[in-house]
């Protein structure tokens, strides 16, 4: 069995005070976008996960998924990587929901998607979107997850800055503590529900708050390339700036390759 395993993009990202469970409140608007992993899952003697050195994720899904529909670990898992690592576009979440997903369909009586996004979440805050159709709402910890009817109809690109490593996803939100990020959560917060209610033409998605996280100064260099809207995704470093059209995306690509390593990519509404 194999399946893409699609990367995303925050298209709204705003963060709140730290929860009792040592988490931050957060809402996010999840995009799905074509640039994807493949995951291939087979049956297997003995767990095995080839094809990226630096994986975590399949390897821990695959475990956790025989241990709760007590089972043994009979699966080999193949990564075939193309989404950046450590980009901001969560490859690594989207490889193991995907293998999740094929290794539960090869199991006699495969696990019901509320218990499977359970597990997901065990993972990881952007693991369980990668179960869901479409674009999400991601609420409490990201997990909560409510679907969207957004327009599809951009090309996206993609731009990530050479010579920029990401730091700790500990050490970002430890930055924003630091910082009071949290003040005016509610405010924010409500922005972007107010931003979404009001969205009907790609456009309209402009109206969305910016990231909470991280910024970049190519964002900026995005919009004077034509770009609707452009920000940073996840907690970086990626940076994405939405087009209306090809040719001006393309333009935009030919125009960053000096500064950063590109993709050219649209929305997907799949897996």
């Amino acid at each position: 069995m194999r399946a893409p395993a699609p990367a995303k993009i925050n298209l709204a990202l705003v963060v709140g005070p730290l929860r009792n469970d040592g988490k931050h409140e957060l809402m996010t608007v999840y995009q799905r976008i074509g640039l994807s992993d493949r995951i291939e899952i087979e049956p297997a003697e003995h767990m095995r996960v080839d094809g990226f050195m630096g994986d975590t994720l399949v390897r821990d899904a695959l475990g956790r998924l025989a241990a709760h529909a007590a089972v043994e670990q009979h699966w080999h898992a193949t990564i075939e990587k193309r989404i950046p690592v450590a980009a901001g576009l969560a490859g690594g979440s989207s490889d193991a929901a995907t293998a999740l997903r094929l290794a539960n369909e090869t199991l006699d009586e495969p696990l019901p998607h509320e218990e499977l996004h359970d597990l997901a979440a065990g993972l990881g805050a952007d693991v369980p979107y990668f179960l869901a159709d479409g674009p999400r709402l991601g609420t409490g910890d990201g997990t909560i997850l409510a679907p969207l009817d957004l327009p599809q109809d951009f090309w996206i690109l993609l731009a990530l800055p050479h010579g920029v490593e990401k730091p700790s996803t500990a050490s970002v939100y430890a930055a924003f503590d630091a910082r009071n990020g949290a003040e005016g959560w509610d405010e924010r917060r409500a922005s972007v529900l107010d931003a979404l209610v009001a969205v009907r033409r790609p456009r309209d998605l402009a109206a969305l708050p910016p990231n909470d996280l991280a910024s970049s100064p190519l964002a900026d260099e995005l919009c004077a390339l034509g770009a609707f809207r452009a920000d940073v995704s996840g907690a970086g470093p990626t940076v994405y700036g939405l087009f209306h059209h090809r040719r001006a995306a393309r333009a935009a690509q030919g125009a960053l390759k000096r500064v950063a390593r590109t993709w050219l990519t649209a929305p997907s509404w799949y897996g």
